[in-house]
């Protein structure tokens, strides 16, 4: 005989405790390609991301669970397994084990479990702490029973937080000067705008709030833990926020003077340098270096390096002749 307590507490519908199909959950057809599937995650994503939501539960809930969608749908293997019945929308092997059971009233077949004295509030054995009712629905429904607040200590655990995931995103000096924005796909297959923050360095780990495994229907979703790798650069050596480079300087520039032209990773400018500039002096130029956390750059070190002429120069050749006897001459 099924009896309930004098005053139960509310009990939960079962039909909330459990995870809504993935499809109809991200509003695409069984038949979806790829790429639908995508674009309506993505859809999604936007609009109930906690960041656009922070005081709306309900919306940090829809991204929870479109986000455990993703993760079934948007992989290829784990869609093929859902299809086919081998998990259940929450990614866990569905239960298997349980011939004979038939639902959750009498009927041929149900004297594999005991449901005398099951009650919600108290009384019966099933309905306690590690009885047999909660332990039968936590194994058909997971966590989500759990976290859903249905039955006696069925909250003490709390939702559940997704999990982190790990990434690594490779940039070039270029990108980290201009702050580019940059596509990247996270594991999952989900793609995602990252800004290159300023006064970013080689190897930093940046946190990308909610970008993470889902957490259920009802829990927090992880983060993203995206490292950054700043690519070497064949003319540009790195030196905290400041950057070094050696510069070609034309003979007659050295000796006469001039207006030099230097790269940097915004494009060129000219320096000018003084006459009789030997190679391996160093010229700063304030402002063309990488971008600083305040917002200021950095500089760039312009070492010098004296090119001769291509081919021959009968001229110089005959000035350095000159030059050596006249030396040897006074020694």
């Amino acid at each position: 005989m099924l009896t309930w307590a004098a005053s139960p507490p509310p009990v939960t519908p079962l039909e909330d405790l459990m995870m809504r199909n993935p499809y109809d959950v991200l509003g695409v057809p069984k038949g979806a390609s790829e790429a639908d599937i995508k674009k309506a995650f993505r859809k999604l994503a936007k609009t109930y991301h906690p960041d656009r939501n922070k005081d709306d539960a309900k919306a940090k809930d829809r991204f929870a669970e479109a986000n455990t969608a993703y993760e079934i749908l948007g992989d290829k293997d784990k869609r093929a397994q859902f299809d086919r019945g081998e998990i259940d929308a929450e990614g866990r092997p569905r239960a298997t084990g349980f011939e004979g059971f038939s639902g959750f009233g009498g009927g041929p077949g149900r004297g594999n479990f005991d449901f005398e004295g099951f009650t919600r509030g108290g009384g019966g054995r099933a309905g306690g702490p590690g009885g047999i009712g909660e332990d039968i629905f936590s194994h058909l429904f997971g966590e989500a029973f759990r976290a859903g607040g249905a039955g006696p200590g069925a909250g003490a655990r709390g939702p559940m937080r997704g999990e982190d995931v790990a990434a690594e995103l490779a940039v070039t000096l270029e990108q980290v000067a201009s702050e580019e924005k940059l596509r990247i796909t996270l594991p999952g297959g989900r793609d995602v705008d990252v800004v290159v923050p300023k006064g970013v360095t080689d190897g930093q780990t940046i946190r990308l709030r909610g970008l993470g495994g889902s957490g259920g229907p009802r829990g927090e979703a992880g983060d993203a833990l995206l490292t950054i790798r700043i690519l070497p650069h064949p003319r540009f050596k790195v030196e905290g926020a400041d950057l070094r480079a050696t510069v070609d300087l034309p003979l007659e520039d050295a000796v006469l003077g001039g207006m030099l032209r230097v790269p940097t990773l915004t494009g060129a400018v000219e320096m000018k340098v003084p006459p009789m500039t030997g190679s391996g002096r160093t010229f700063r130029l304030r402002g063309k270096g990488l971008p600083k956390k305040d917002g200021s750059r950095g500089d760039l070190l312009a070492t010098t390096a004296i090119a001769l002429p291509d081919g021959e120069d009968a001229a110089l050749t005959d000035y350095a002749r000159r030059r050596r006897e006249a030396k040897a001459g006074t020694a």
